[in-house]
């Protein structure tokens, strides 16, 4: 099957956009304070059939200062037999775009959910890009590695989370590079704290020669339920009211700073210009800026 990925410039830096695939989630429990009804009529109103989200996974490749660097990993190659190739395509886009995994310097992680890290292991459970550098935030290292957090989280999606995290991270002995909010982790590239969906959950400023993009990672999920009802609360998120505060901080943000913002979960390519729109947002797809 060939592949797919999509490229624009912020300054000198290159962007290239990888999509991973997609999953299509059922409605139950999948927003916690909305009933089916409500959801299915925001889903209509968008465009999308009711009953079911099309989630879909975009990572980016920033090549920045003569450094490829990859910004999540999406869920992994191993995902690619199993889900019958509508997921884990990373790979096999890195390659249409002529991009070599062994060429990777750095791999930078938002947050330790697997849609995030499991690609971070190829389908054998080894290092998937050998040569890279992997910088994680400090904050979200410090609680998924934590043994008491882990001894006291609830049984189901935490404690599944922290049990895949250790496979993760132990699989790549634990070589990781801890990164503070605030720093840059690349050449034009810097992490911002977007906390509430995870404990350490990280966005990223990428700047170049007077232009910029956000580059967002989970502050919302899907643009046409989380950023037109900004107040509506994933099952996923950690810390769910702040979440919400900290998603509308964000989106204040963009629309007044008119910021161009790259959205994980957003349709790919996954760029776009927010406007207010009643007590939410609007993303307007873009391909370039």
């Amino acid at each position: 099957m060939a592949g797919e990925f999509h490229r624009y410039n912020v300054g000198d830096i290159e962007v290239t956009v990888l999509p991973d695939g997609f999953r299509m989630v059922p409605l139950d429990n999948y927003i916690i304070n909305a009933t089916r009804e409500e959801i299915n009529a925001a889903l209509v109103a968008a465009g999308y059939p009711p009953d079911q989200v099309k989630n879909t996974y975009c990572p980016i490749l920033v090549t920045t200062a003569g450094k490829r660097v990859l910004i999540d990993t999406g869920v992994g190659e191993a995902a690619l037999a199993q889900s019958r190739g509508e997921r884990g395509t990373l790979n096999r886009n890195l390659a249409a775009a002529g991009v070599d995994r062994k060429s990777i310097d750095v791999v930078v992680v938002s947050h330790f959910h697997a849609d995030h890290v499991n690609g971070l292991l190829d389908a054998d459970g080894k290092p998937a890009f050998p040569n890279a550098e992997i910088k994680v935030p400090e904050a979200e290292w410090r609680f998924w590695m934590d043994d008491g957090e882990m001894s006291r989280a609830s049984k189901g999606r935490m404690s599944e989370l922290f049990a895949n995290n250790r496979r993760v991270f132990d699989a790549l002995g634990r070589k990781v590079t801890p990164y503070a909010w605030g720093t840059d982790v690349a050449p034009g590239v810097t992490a911002v704290g977007t906390p509430g969906h995870s404990i350490g959950h990280t966005s990223y400023l990428v700047s170049s020669g007077g232009k910029q993009v956000y580059v967002q990672s989970d502050v919302t999920n899907v643009p046409y339920l989380f950023a037109r009802h900004a107040d509506w609360q994933g099952f996923f998120d950690q810390d769910p009211a702040q979440a919400v505060a900290t998603r509308r901080r964000v989106y204040d943000m963009l629309v007044a700073e008119n910021l161009p913002v790259q959205g994980f979960h957003h349709p790919f390519p996954a760029l776009g210009r927010v406007e207010k729109d009643g007590s939410g947002y609007r993303v307007f797809p873009m391909s370039s800026l």
